[in-house]
């Protein structure tokens, strides 16, 4: 079963617009939102849990509609927000049994174990608490009530490399479920391709992309090559490319290549990177 479907969703807002966004997130699978500030990544988690009101469109979880969904199911979704939301005056103890009372599949022993896992200060209320750890203790909530879906808005934000890889690791672990699913959105593109099964590209209110990551490798490579080479291929093949004077390096759609030629594996961020360029 999809955990999320997106449909035709629309919001207009003074100097923005997401136009018709469409996505489809499976079961046991990790989707990633990439997208430059004001893309539109924060909006489209906020319409989707009814945060501000969309213009149009449609939206479902686990094949129920949004509205009954969060009505009955809200506890069914792990949300960390780039504003955490927690109370500044509280330490990680009294979130706890706050949250205790407030989900009813609510897990303290893995609450206890998350806390102790990501180093996360207990002796501190949350206001005083670094910004890196007022994310790790917002993740600790959101995987600690046996969430089916996660919805992460720049998580790894304010994350030392080593914690990031952390998270990383509790994300992919949550998944081994196949009942469960995660939407991601971040502006650190290396986490997201460690661990996305899809990859949505937003800019400017626009989805300009979103395909499963082994297909991107797929259909898409970097060549580096003469300039006069690069001359003689089809230019609507061409995403983008740079000459210097010591030769040319393009991305290019793998199947306008000769099979002689020799190719190198594009990474995510320079082909989000070139498409936003071509949009341009």
């Amino acid at each position: 079963m999809n955990a999320l479907e997106i449909r035709g969703l629309r919001k207009e807002r003074k100097g923005f617009t997401l136009e018709g966004l469409d996505l489809t997130l499976p079961g046991g699978c990790i989707m990633g939102l990439i997208g430059e500030n004001g893309a539109g990544k924060s909006t489209t988690i906020r319409l989707l849990l009814e945060m501000i009101r969309k213009d149009s469109g449609e939206v479902a979880f686990f094949g129920t509609p949004q509205r009954e969904y969060l009505a009955r199911h809200t506890h069914e979704l792990g949300i960390v927000l780039d504003e955490v939301g927690i109370s500044g005056c509280l330490k990680a103890a009294q979130v706890e049994r706050i949250m205790a009372a407030a989900y009813p599949n609510w897990d303290s022993a893995e609450f206890a174990k998350l806390v102790r896992k990501l180093d996360i200060p207990t002796d501190k209320v949350f206001s005083k608490l670094s910004r890196g750890n007022q994310m790790k203790l917002g993740l600790a909530v959101a995987l600690s009530h046996h969430a089916k879906l996660l919805i992460l808005d720049e998580a790894t934000n304010g994350l030392d490399p080593v914690v990031r890889e952390d998270v990383v690791e509790l994300i992919r672990d949550f998944v081994t479920d196949e009942e469960h699913a995660v939407l991601i959105s971040s502006h650190i593109v290396s986490d997201l391709e460690k661990i996305c099964d899809y990859i949505a590209f937003l800019h400017r209110g626009q989805l300009l992309l979103c395909e499963e990551k082994d297909r991107l490798y797929e259909d898409y490579t970097l060549i580096r090559v003469s300039a006069e080479e690069l001359q003689k291929l089809d230019g609507s093949a061409v995403l983008g490319s740079r000459v210097t004077p010591y030769g040319a390096e393009a991305i290019v759609r793998a199947d306008a290549l000769r099979t002689d030629m020799e190719t190198f594996k594009v990474d995510i961020e320079q082909l989000f990177i070139t498409m936003v360029k071509e949009e341009r």
